[in-house]
């Protein structure tokens, strides 16, 4: 199981017949994170005439909210909310802060620049894949510690940290739908004599070959 997520937010910029559209992205897990960073923004952009969000949060994004802030009815906030759907982004917010230009858009033209000032937000951020798993100890011997590190190596596992003491203890993060697979070789490169522990399940993401539990 994954989800996409918004890693680190960013932002972006867009002109629109003289208006500044102003995309700020952030990762949010709560409303009340969402509602607190959104308070942050309109004190930093004080002086702007709009400043417009939608934010998803919750385990299948069950948690949906999104505001025009005095922009024309479903010309702002929906838009940007239906980048996120679209793009399949979970946990996270966007809040696009417009200066009026003292040029009218027009609803066409509003839903347009919030939607891709949204995008050119989303284009500024990290985003990241979460993925459901579970940690896995290894205990070996050193006879046949390099079998499992070469063994792990090519089939691209993630070993969070390795402990030599009497035997050897690797620590893996791995995928939920293959921990038999884990299993079942740790069984064959020891003969049967490895100890293997399961932890429970977990969200994780790997970002620059880094694993951070979520």
């Amino acid at each position: 199981m994954e989800k996409k997520i918004l890693y680190n937010g960013g932002q972006g910029e867009v002109a629109e017949k003289k208006s500044r559209f102003i995309a700020t992205t952030y990762p949010v897990k709560t409303e009340e994170e969402a509602l607190k960073f959104i308070g942050e923004i309109k004190k930093k952009y004080w002086d702007a005439r709009h400043n417009c969000f939608a934010f998803v949060c919750g385990e299948n994004n069950e948690l949906q909210r999104f505001s025009d802030d005095g922009e024309p009815g479903g010309t702002a906030g929906r838009p940007i909310l239906e980048v996120l759907l679209k793009e399949g982004i979970h946990d996270a917010l966007i809040v696009v802060t417009r200066y009026f230009g003292g040029v009218l858009l027009g609803a066409g033209g509003l839903v347009r620049a919030y939607s891709k000032s949204a995008k050119v937000g989303l284009e500024a951020s990290i985003l990241a894949v979460k993925r459901k798993g579970r940690v896995v100890e290894i205990v070996t011997s050193y006879q046949d510690h390099g079998k499992f590190k070469n063994a792990l190596e090519l089939g691209r596992q993630s070993v969070l940290n390795t402990e030599f003491t009497e035997s050897v203890s690797l620590k893996l993060m791995v995928e939920v739908d293959k921990i038999q697979e884990i299993e079942a070789l740790a069984a064959n490169l020891s003969n049967g004599k490895a100890q293997i522990t399961i932890g429970e399940n977990c969200w994780f993401v790997a970002v620059d070959d880094r694993i951070e539990l979520l």
